[in-house]
């Protein structure tokens, strides 16, 4: 019985261990203050203007116009993208519609979400939505698999009438994102994030006239994950525990007290 409270034991103290070990496997982004949000937007990819998970952005444009936002996402994470435009006072009816790329500018299917809405003549706003599929830690180079890396998000007006072109208009945007956990674990990791992307550098604070393209500085909080870690690995030592302690209490239970009762002392 001594070796059954020893595993006992070991499957206690995996057990507490493993909440932390799984908390710290994945980073989150935290939400940044109001005052650090970006308030502008960009109109390509390469002028995309960069916001972390949990911010929320603000910009105005106008009605015709492309808006682009990048931001981080890491292996384990299953973004979310949510988007309100503020219409003018007067306007026909206007569909707006948000779409994701990955860094290699491939568009990125939403599992579920609104993602193209139409707006009434009367409405004053319109509320967009798209959930990302989890993105994985490694994926064959022929897949769509969401990767780690940069994600850009475009936010336009589609079919609109010609009245309403360049009418002006705020927009919203934020990101979050859930852990999935070693449920969407897989094997393998990439050497690099996909494509860190591009961003505008101003050379305002240096004296320059123009603006230069640099390599994006944006990364998970906690910086890019390894790949290789999950909780998975925290729950298969806890079945291996689990199961040797099942064999352990099985055996107890099955060699009775020894020696048959119906063989004489003697024998």
């Amino acid at each position: 019985m001594s070796a059954v409270r020893t595993l006992s034991a070991a499957v206690l103290l995996l057990g507490l261990a493993a909440s932390p070990a799984a908390a710290d496997s994945s980073p989150s982004a935290s939400p940044s203050g109001d005052g650090d949000a970006p308030t502008t937007a960009g109109t390509s990819f390469r002028t995309a203007t960069e916001i972390e998970q949990g911010q929320r952005a603000t910009a105005n444009g106008a009605a015709g116009d492309y808006l682009y936002w990048s931001f981080p996402a890491d292996a384990g994470q299953r973004p979310t993208v949510r988007a309100t435009v503020k219409l003018p006072e007067t306007h026909a009816a206007q569909t707006w519609r948000v779409d994701v790329y990955d860094g290699l500018r491939r568009r990125q299917a939403c599992q579920w979400g609104a993602q193209t809405r139409t707006a009434a003549a009367d409405a004053s706003s319109v509320e967009l939505a798209c959930v990302l599929r989890t993105v994985r830690a490694w994926s064959e180079p022929w897949a769509n698999d969401p990767l780690p890396g940069t994600y850009y998000v475009r936010l336009t007006a589609v079919d609109l009438p010609t009245a309403d072109l360049g009418a002006r208009v705020g927009a919203e945007i934020e990101v979050g994102s859930k852990d999935m956990g070693g449920a969407a674990a897989v094997d393998g990791s990439l050497s690099e994030p996909l494509v860190p992307g591009v961003a505008m550098k101003s050379g305002a604070d240096e004296g320059e006239e123009d603006r230069g393209a640099v390599l994006s500085a944006i990364e998970p909080e906690d910086g890019w994950s390894s790949g290789w870690w999950s909780d998975r690995w925290v729950w298969t030592g806890i079945g291996g525990v689990l199961a040797a302690l099942a064999g352990v209490g099985g055996y107890a239970l099955t060699r009775g007290s020894g020696r048959p009762s119906r063989v004489p002392p003697g024998a």
